[in-house]
């Protein structure tokens, strides 16, 4: 698409409801997938794919350092909509002990550019290559606000020309859970302890009475996103930068 193609198709879907975004993004594209961590709408997004019959297949980056409640519920949700699960995990590792001997302990309060492009940003790209990924469904949401609030349905990942389809992108956090609850969708257990948007396990907190839903996400920092979702050669070249660094450090030392 081109900027004036997708400024149409965007104003096109927006009158849509979810369950017709989804439906379009299947006949629309070949190498679809969904990319989800289990949150409440990545479970909403899979539930109405369910209930159209069609089962899109998923990826899942496993920082392996996700929550156990997490890997409960990813196993919970491949048992009951059946959908083909891709695991992407940190390059060269298999176990959390695996990447502590190949990072050495918390990297994430070391420099947490490097920790994301290894446990989110490099997985991603290897399984979008490996998969041959034309555009994936995605759970973010405007109401997320942050860098989200200006999300639109459909945008393409600049550099690399993925296809990002945000079917949920007006939804608010009410509505995702009262989808969960009217369809006994699986959800996170940890939505019952007070958490409404669940990352890895030492960057991630419950949610305080008044706090936006993702206010226990990196508390008491700037930081809104993973890396994910931002520019992938930028996001490269910083981590290339500190790899730089780091062995000119050694070196010297």
């Amino acid at each position: 698409f081109d900027e004036s193609q997708l400024q149409h198709i965007n104003e096109q879907l927006a009158a849509m409801q979810p369950a017709q975004i989804l439906e379009w993004a299947r006949i629309t594209f070949a190498g679809l997938f969904q990319e989800t961590a289990f949150g409440p709408s990545g479970n909403v997004i899979t539930d109405m794919l369910s209930a159209q019959g069609a089962s899109v297949p998923v990826i899942f980056l496993d920082t392996l350092h996700h929550f156990d409640e997490t890997l409960d519920l990813a196993r919970r949700s491949q048992q009951r909509y059946g959908f083909e699960l891709h695991v992407f995990k940190p390059d060269g590792c298999h176990t959390r002990a695996d990447f502590v001997a190949k990072h050495g302990d918390e990297l994430w309060k070391r420099d947490d550019v490097v920790y994301d492009y290894a446990v989110k940003v490099e997985p991603g790209r290897r399984a979008y290559e490996h998969l041959n990924v034309r555009a994936v469904l995605t759970g973010r949401r405007q109401s997320q606000k942050g860098d989200r609030a200006s999300l639109q349905v459909v945008e393409i990942e600049k550099g690399t020309g993925l296809i990002k389809i945000n079917p949920l992108a007006s939804w608010s956090f009410q509505q995702v859970w009262s989808y969960l609850r009217a369809n006994d969708v699986p959800y996170n257990a940890l939505l019952d302890q007070g958490y409404k948007s669940v990352g890895d396990y030492h960057s991630t907190r419950a949610v305080k009475p008044g706090e936006d839903e993702r206010a226990g996400r990196w508390a008491d920092s700037q930081k809104t996103e993973c890396g994910l979702h931002k520019d992938y050669f930028a996001m490269r070249a910083a981590f290339m930068a500190r790899k730089n660094a780091q062995e000119n450090n050694a070196l010297a030392a």
